[in-house]
């Protein structure tokens, strides 16, 4: 009721389908207060579906027809060719970047549809150019245009051995960008929901049948981010009032529970060996008040290495059923933790980007569309003020 989920680029919408396979009412089952958050009165999802080309969605056209208004699909055709400056600033041919501005105008609709509006949710691949440059303008305009409301991003980053020789530009300009406009940034990484795939799928890593089987994995990655998300952001006991009508708050609560600093936003759902800032723990499946017995939250507090200057560094919400599992019974702990190991992720991007502009490589791509070297630098500060920023923790 208070999200708009939108998603951009072929990544974005791949990933937000699975998310909305996974929320949304199927039949036979009970679900219907999942659908609150993220749907209208009227019935239909509060989604904008932006693409750069159709294949991804006229693909899933069974599964949104009639389930979204036909306003908040907005496609274009062409593709942006993997470059970050063409996505963010269109072709110097098209007018005023129509597809931009046919974006906004579906994300005002939907905002203005909302009986409280509290921010968006923006899917997208921080590699690709319609998700990673048009997703980047997308979050400087919601700002501008909804100073009050809340951006949480889910970035997707790229495999580290390359999916694109651009990707190391394009995933630098979009957190620097992303990081100046969003509130929070939700960061997954491909190589990690892949090794989860292929564990789940029983595919031996860096065999010849896990690059025959990329098609199914990248199906499972996608669920698997998708469960991760609906972990967090789905309704929890903890947030719902008395009267027991869900107002969709969790995306905006978490902000405020791991996001203690605006310096350093970036969320990670798995544990790591860095300290952290802040970490939340959602415990579904409840019933029995198994959380608060286990010792779970010092647990967490020891296991995560919580920073000494937050004095309450570990928050939790918790609902005695998980409608995401097999039956109600079942249990599901999803964390959300803003720890220091993306200075690791973020050094690698800037390095990378530093080597490739002293070799003037694919520099004229960008420039081409408006993005001069100075642009880069801007990055390139940006994140390595972001690295500092976790660095003195």
């Amino acid at each position: 009721m208070s999200t708009v989920v939108i998603q951009v680029g072929q990544c974005g919408n791949q990933l937000g389908l699975e998310w909305w396979r996974l929320v949304a009412s199927d039949p036979g089952q009970s679900r219907d207060i999942l659908q609150c958050p993220f749907s209208s009165r009227d019935g239909k999802l509060a989604a904008v579906f932006i693409d750069s080309e159709p294949k991804v969605l006229w693909d899933a056209k069974q599964f949104i027809k009639n389930k979204v208004l036909d306003s908040s699909i907005v496609l274009a055709r062409g593709g942006r060719g993997g470059n970050w400056a063409y996505g963010y600033n269109g072709h110097w041919g098209e007018e005023n970047n129509g597809l931009l501005h046919r974006a906004m105008d579906a994300v005002r609709r939907e905002a203005e549809r909302r009986d409280y509006y509290g921010g968006v949710m923006l899917l997208h691949s921080l590699s690709g150019g319609t998700g990673s440059g048009l997703g980047s303008k997308l979050c400087e305009e919601i700002r501008d245009t909804f100073p009050t409301g809340h951006i949480l991003t889910v970035s997707v980053a790229p495999h580290q051995s390359g999916e694109s020789p651009l990707q190391h530009y394009n995933s630098l300009l979009s957190l620097a960008s992303i990081h100046r406009s969003a509130d929070g940034l939700l960061l997954f990484d491909n190589d990690k929901a892949m090794t989860f795939a292929q564990t789940l799928q029983g595919v031996p890593t860096g065999s010849l049948s896990t690059v025959m089987s990329m098609a199914g994995s990248l199906t499972v990655m996608n669920t698997h981010i998708a469960s991760c998300m609906a972990g967090l952001l789905l309704p929890v006991q903890s947030l719902t009032p008395t009267s027991g009508w869900s107002l969709g708050s969790e995306p905006w609560e978490l902000i405020r529970s791991v996001c203690p600093l605006p310096a350093a936003k970036i969320l990670h759902t798995t544990q790591a060996n860095s300290s952290s800032r802040a970490v939340l723990a959602v415990a579904r499946g409840n019933s029995d008040n198994s959380f608060h017995l286990s010792n779970a939250l010092k647990k967490l507090k020891k296991g995560h290495r919580c920073v000494s200057w937050n004095p309450f560094p570990i928050d939790h919400w918790t609902d005695p059923k998980n409608r995401l599992g097999d039956s109600c019974s079942s249990r599901l702990l999803t964390v959300c933790s803003n720890h220091s190991s993306v200075s690791r992720f973020l050094d690698h991007v800037v390095q990378r980007s530093k080597e490739m502009l002293r070799a003037g490589a694919y520099v004229h791509w960008y420039q081409r569309y408006g993005v001069e070297e100075s642009d880069f630098e801007l990055a390139m500060e940006t994140c390595s003020a972001i690295i500092q920023e976790y660095g003195s923790q």
